[in-house]
């Protein structure tokens, strides 16, 4: 049975290492099937006051199957940053979160 384990960084962590308000980086690699690409953006900006708080860039794997979606987005806090880890972890096709 899988423990209900909260992978995200403490708030504590993310205050220590980041500024905020500022520009965040997440990375998302997923399976290039199921519009990956459009399902991390729209669960990012949900938790955005303007889609315009978001710059993404994707790029594939060499053989494509996968997807990077690089995510810089511009946060006000560490528990936004911890919501936005948290929608993006439920997105189905979903293989690293860094």
């Amino acid at each position: 049975m899988e423990e209900n384990v909260d992978h995200r960084p403490s708030v504590e962590l993310l205050e220590s290492t980041h500024l905020f308000p500022g520009v965040y980086r997440i990375k998302a690699i997923g399976r290039s099937t199921g519009d990956f690409e459009r399902r991390v953006v729209e669960a990012v900006v949900g938790h955005l006051a303007a889609p315009s708080e978001l710059d993404h860039s994707v790029r594939s794997t060499p053989g494509g199957r996968h997807l990077a979606v690089t995510l810089d987005i511009t946060v006000q806090n560490a528990e936004q940053v911890r919501s936005i880890y948290a929608a993006i972890r439920e997105l189905e096709g979903l293989t690293l979160l860094f």
